[in-house]
Formats: C-alpha cells, structure tokens, sequence
C-alpha cells in the first residue's frame, strides 16, 4: 500500500512540475534588424573582427528564453561589462539593477545603447559583436532589473560571497525614465 501511495505521489509530483520550454535554435527572423545610427562615443572597444558573421536568428529579442538570458549573462562577463557597472550595481556606468533606466528600458532601446554606444563612457559595440549577442545582452540587462519572467532568469548569483541576489530573486521593478535625462 505504501509503495502504491509513494509512486502516486511521485507521479502527481512529476506532473505537476512545469519548466520553461529552452530553445537552444533561433527561427530565421522576419522582423527587418535596427538600424545602428552613427555612434554616439568616439570610445571604441577595438578593432572590428574579421571573422564576424551574422545567423539567420540574429534579427530579433528573446526576453522570455532562458537559455538567451543565460548567454547575455556569459556574454555581460566576458566582454567585461563588470568592469563600469559592476554586475549590475553601478560603478563608472549606470546602475543596470534599479527602476531608472537613462535611454529607457524598452530592448530596442537597449540594443541601440550597445551597438551605438552613449555620450560620456558607453562605447559603441557596432561591427565588433554579431547582433545575435548583442539581442542575448539586451535580455540579460533586462532581467537583471526583474523585466523577465522569474522562471527564465538565472537562479545562481554568480558574484563572490552572494554579494549580489541571484536575478531570479529580485524583484520586478517598475521602469521610468530618468527625471534628470530630458
């Protein structure tokens, strides 16, 4: 009887468990990408690299892909991204965690920051990484402010000491623009 009752009980905990569908392959895009205007810093992060090329996927945001947000969190650490804003709390550049967003918070917004870069420090990233990367960026920034679903977002802080929450354990936080920014 109690084996009966335990493997009932597994099979209802089994059922009742429910992930997030990851999508290791993007679709080819349909969506025209956006056009990255002349940058606005004459900071550049290097020379652009010969062996850039874009994928049919490239051309669009996937913000509720965890495995997209988990590349933009690799991504944000490897190109140094730390380094100004010092994951996600604020250093020379921004703060990336909070509610206030300096050129807003919606992703087309973000990417254009990236690839164009922004007046006073953000260095424009156009034709140094593929768009793919740049759109996996986009969703981890935005996660890390809780514009993500909290299924999709890392559950692993990745901060020595747990310094920082994990992303999935902050709070979803109302975007507004920056009073100060007009």
């Amino acid at each position: 009887m109690t084996a009966r009752l335990a493997l009932v009980l597994a099979a209802v905990f089994l059922l009742g468990c429910e992930r997030e569908v990851r999508r290791y392959g993007k679709p080819a895009s349909e969506a025209p990408a956006p056009t990255a205007g002349a940058p606005k810093s004459a900071l550049q992060p290097g020379e652009a690299g010969a062996g850039l090329r874009e994928v049919a996927g490239a051309g669009h945001f996937e913000g509720e892909n965890a495995y997209e947000i988990a590349q933009g969190k690799r991504l944000f650490r490897w190109y140094n991204c730390n380094g100004c804003h010092s994951a996600g709390g604020g250093g020379m550049g921004p703060p990336l965690m909070d509610e206030k967003w300096l050129y807003g918070h919606e992703p087309e917004a973000i990417y254009a920051t990236i690839m164009e870069g922004r007046p006073n420090g953000m260095p424009s990233f156009a034709g140094r990484i593929p768009r793919e990367q740049a759109w996996q960026l986009v969703a981890y920034v935005r996660s890390m402010s809780g514009l993500a679903p909290k299924a999709a977002r890392p559950g692993r802080g990745d901060t020595l000491g747990g310094a920082i929450e994990p992303e999935s354990s902050r709070p979803a936080l109302e975007p507004r623009p920056d009073p100060e920014k007009k």
